[in-house]
C-alpha cells in the first residue's frame, strides 16, 4: 500500500497569526517543530497500518519546512516546487492508494481560522468551485480522486473537518483547534500528534470502496480578487470570463485545467 501526504501549517495544533507560519519570524520555529510533529505521527500511523511507501509533499510556503532526517526511515519527502498544476500534491499518480492532509486550513470566505485563505492570502477574497466555498483541501482532494487515489485522512482546524465530512463521511478527521474571529481554542499538541497516528491507522484500515468523493464532470471556479485589476488581468486567460470588477469566471471539464488556471491566475 503507498500512502501520500500533503503537508500544510495553518491548521497545526497552537497556530493563530501569520508571523507564526513565516520562517523569518522568531516564533516560526515552535510551530514549524509541531507541523513535523503531526507529519511524523501520520507517516507512523500510516506504517502501522501497512504502508510500504509513504511520500510526504512539503506543501506550506517555501515547501522547504521539514527534513528528511526528522521523518521515520524509509519515508519519502518532496521539498519546494516543481511549477506544476498539481501544486500541493505534486509528485501524486495512480500508483497510490490512499491521500491523507495534515494542517490544512479553511478557506477564504469562512470564519473558522483566523489564518483562513485559498491558495494565496494576499489575493483572494473568496474562490468558488461549482458554486461551493473551495478550500485547498477541495481542490487537492479532487486532483487526488482524479488519478483514483482516495482522500481517507484530515487534520487542521475545525471548520476544514467539517468540510471534508460534508464531501465524504467515511473521511477520519483530527480537529487541532476551533477559530472565531482572530481567537483559536486548541487541544493539546502531544494529543493532535497521537490523534493523527491513531486516525491515519484507522482510515488506511477502511475499505476504499467505502469512500465516496467522486470527481465532477463539469467545473465553474469563481474566483473574488481582493483588487479589481486581478481580477481584469485574469479574464484575459483563454477561457476565462469577467462576472464583475472583482470576479473573474473560468469553465472547465477536468481538475487539471482549473489547477492551470489557478497555478497562472491567481
Amino acid at each position: 500500500m503507498r500512502f501520500f501526504i500533503s503537508a500544510d501549517i495553518e491548521g497545526v495544533t497552537g497556530i493563530n497569526t501569520w508571523s507564526e507560519t513565516n520562517k523569518s519570524n522568531p516564533d516560526y520555529r515552535e510551530f514549524r517543530d509541531q507541523m513535523a510533529r503531526e507529519v511524523i505521527a501520520a507517516c507512523e500511523g500510516a506504517l502501522a497500518a501497512g504502508a510500504t511507501e509513504v511520500v510526504v509533499k512539503d506543501a506550506h510556503d517555501s515547501g522547504r519546512n521539514l527534513s528528511p532526517g526528522e521523518l521515520p526511515k524509509g519515508v519519502k519527502l518532496i521539498r519546494n516546487w516543481s511549477g506544476h498544476p498539481y501544486s500541493m500534491v505534486w509528485g501524486i499518480d495512480q500508483g497510490f492508494d490512499a491521500i491523507g492532509f495534515i494542517g490544512y486550513h479553511s478557506p477564504s470566505g469562512s470564519n473558522d481560522n483566523p489564518l483562513a485563505h485559498t491558495m494565496s492570502s494576499n489575493k483572494i477574497s473568496e474562490m468558488r468551485l461549482n458554486g461551493e466555498l473551495c478550500s485547498e483541501f477541495m481542490l487537492h482532494a479532487l486532483v487526488a480522486r482524479n488519478h483514483s487515489v482516495v482522500p481517507v485522512f484530515l487534520s487542521g482546524d475545525a471548520g476544514i473537518c467539517k468540510r471534508a465530512t460534508n464531501f465524504d463521511p467515511q473521511i477520519e478527521t483530527v480537529a487541532t483547534f476551533e477559530g472565531t474571529g482572530n481567537a483559536t481554542l486548541h487541544i493539546h499538541p502531544d494529543e493532535a500528534v497521537e490523534l493523527i497516528r491513531a486516525g491515519v491507522t484507522k482510515a488506511l484500515k477502511k475499505d476504499k470502496k467505502a469512500f465516496s468523493m467522486s470527481v465532477p464532470d463539469q467545473f465553474t471556479l469563481e474566483i473574488n480578487y481582493k483588487k479589481h485589476p486581478d481580477a481584469y488581468r485574469a479574464s484575459h486567460y483563454p477561457g476565462a470570463q469577467v462576472v464583475s470588477a472583482h470576479i473573474t469566471k473560468y469553465e472547465a471539464q477536468n481538475i487539471l485545467d482549473i489547477m492551470r488556471f489557478i497555478m497562472f491566475c491567481v
